[in-house]
């Protein structure tokens, strides 16, 4: 049968119509010298043979049926992988500058969802890949494990495998569409009854054996579907309460080895201090502008990736909950994130992500849009590759991953590389027109944690 949109991923499509809410993401290679393009070119080939996302578009389907992915003839590997030269002086911020436009620009919606760019040019002979994906296509761990395909263990090239054969053209027409539209309809509404004749007894036993408990389990239930789907009628932040269209990239490096220390001595996880120091950054900002700050609305993806999870795919769901940023005590709000983040992590509501991203589907765009505009800031972290690694014969520097705002004032990304956690900052001007003040406090922020490990 055709390849249907996840529900998830079809919201996130459709909120498209207002390009505030775009899904998305860039991610910036820098490497020691200029790498063999054409064998970078073959390796991209490769998997865009495995992957039959990277060579299809995303075609509407008859409502409520979600999009679905197509072939299509028209597919160009060249059109998708360009080359560049970064102008002088060839710094990080110009190719930063390179990643802010192509982050801004929607993708050709006749094509296939992603684009590369070579860059050569760079100071002290250096060269950079921009790569640039919609959500749809892959997650960040997802992503991680397309790198490993491109990625070698040392400078010397390894033999690639032969290139699969490239995929079909979709060949149906119309019809043919309509005709898995209702196939996926009906497979959708088979499924949901056998679902239903399936539980209905077991609910109906345990309602007259124990009518409290499951009472109570229902009510539980229903609360943690309200938390992860409820209205947010107002930003946290009195400050960056405005939405736009422009952004700006930025980086900054903290210690692995260190930022875990700190969160291990409050009883927390690497992903608690790195949200600690993003909330203290933010709160840090709001007093470099005299406005007090209590509780901000965080959206952080949770991974639902599974060892049966092929390569590449979005495997996330996006959860909301506040965190305390206006805390002053460092150690005091990991601990507090810590606790929050364990319960997101525990919503009984995850096991629907899909449905309710099917129910949501149904919801008035203007509705859904509004509620994510008030959340102040997403927070991803992503486990990277532990070890050096090389492309095309060039050692990697460094990586960085710049996730979407999808409405929020700043998306923070988190992408470790060996021993160095490596920030994404994506930063709507709307919002945080002080940028270098902004970068200033997220650094601060993080330096609160780091002192605690000293």
């Amino acid at each position: 049968m055709t390849a249907f949109m996840r529900a998830s991923d079809a919201f996130t499509w459709a909120m498209e119509h207002d390009p505030r809410l775009r899904s998305t993401v860039v991610t910036v290679i820098l490497l020691d010298r200029p790498p063999d393009w054409a064998e970078v070119r073959q390796r991209f080939d490769v998997i865009s043979r495995k992957l039959p996302m990277f060579r299809q578009r995303v075609v509407q389907s008859p409502p409520p049926t979600p999009p679905r992915w197509e072939p299509y003839r028209d597919f160009d590997l060249n059109y998708h992988l360009r080359r560049a030269t970064v102008p002088a002086p060839g710094t990080l911020d110009e190719v930063l500058e390179m990643a802010r436009v192509t982050e801004m620009q929607d993708f050709d919606r006749a094509r296939a969802l992603w684009e590369t760019t070579f860059v050569d040019g760079l100071e002290d002979g250096g060269a950079a890949v921009i790569c640039k994906f919609h959500h749809a296509l892959t997650d960040g761990v997802g992503g991680v494990q397309i790198a490993m395909h491109l990625f070698d263990l040392s400078e010397d090239l390894r033999r690639v495998e032969p290139l699969p054969p490239e995929p079909a053209a979709a060949g149906s027409g119309l019809l043919g569409g309509y005709r898995d539209a209702v196939r996926y309809d009906a497979a959708l509404i088979g499924g949901a009854l056998m679902g239903a004749a399936a539980r209905v007894p077991r609910l109906m036993y345990d309602s007259v054996r124990r009518p409290v408990t499951t009472i109570r389990s229902a009510a539980i239930t229903a609360a943690s579907v309200y938390r992860t789907v409820r209205p947010i009628n107002r930003t946290g932040s009195p400050l960056t309460t405005e939405r736009g269209l422009n952004r700006r990239l930025g980086v900054h490096h903290v210690p692995m080895p260190q930022l875990r220390e700190a969160a291990h001595r409050c009883g927390g996880a690497l992903n608690d201090a790195f949200v600690a120091g993003v909330a203290g950054g933010l709160r840090i900002y709001h007093e470099k502008h005299g406005v007090p700050v209590g509780n901000l609305h965080i959206s952080m993806p949770i991974s639902l990736r599974t060892k049966d999870d092929g390569m590449g795919g979005n495997r996330i769901t996006l959860m909301r909950f506040d965190v305390p940023a206006g805390e002053t005590d460092p150690a005091r709000r990991i601990e507090a994130i810590r606790r929050r983040t364990a319960a997101v992590r525990n919503e009984r509501s995850l096991p629907y992500t899909q449905l309710i991203a099917g129910v949501l589907n149904l919801a008035p765009r203007w509705y859904i849009g509004s509620v994510l505009r008030h959340v102040d800031f997403v927070a991803s972290d992503v486990p990277g590759v532990p070890v050096p690694v090389y492309l095309g014969g060039a050692a990697v520097r460094a990586q960085y991953a710049f996730g979407p705002t999808i409405g929020a004032a700043v998306n923070v990304t988190l992408l470790t590389y060996v021993d160095t956690c490596a920030l994404g900052l994506n930063v709507d001007t709307s919002a945080i027109p002080d940028y270098d003040g902004f970068h200033d406090a997220i650094v601060a922020g993080f330096d609160e944690l780091l002192s605690m490990a000293e």
